[in-house]
């Protein structure tokens, strides 16, 4: 499973390198995204939602959040 991290990564700048590297992913693929607390934790999300993957999970760990999702068709 890939993991990206974007912690430190303002919105909507992480949005965008989170699809870039979608991009380069094979559909149906697992991804771990790396995300701040605040602004990245609630827009990401939805984000990736509305461009049709699959949510898995989110959880906190040690003060950053792990955003799941499966890669959805392009």
């Amino acid at each position: 499973m890939a993991t990206i991290d974007l912690r430190g990564v303002t919105c909507p700048t992480n949005f965008v390198k989170a699809k870039l590297e979608l991009e380069e992913i094979e559909t149906g693929t697992t991804v771990e995204f790396l995300l701040d607390d605040g602004e990245p934790v609630k827009n990401v999300p939805r984000s990736l939602k509305a461009e049709g993957h699959k949510l898995l999970g989110l959880k906190e760990t040690d003060g950053y959040y792990v955003l799941t999702i499966e890669k959805g068709e392009d």
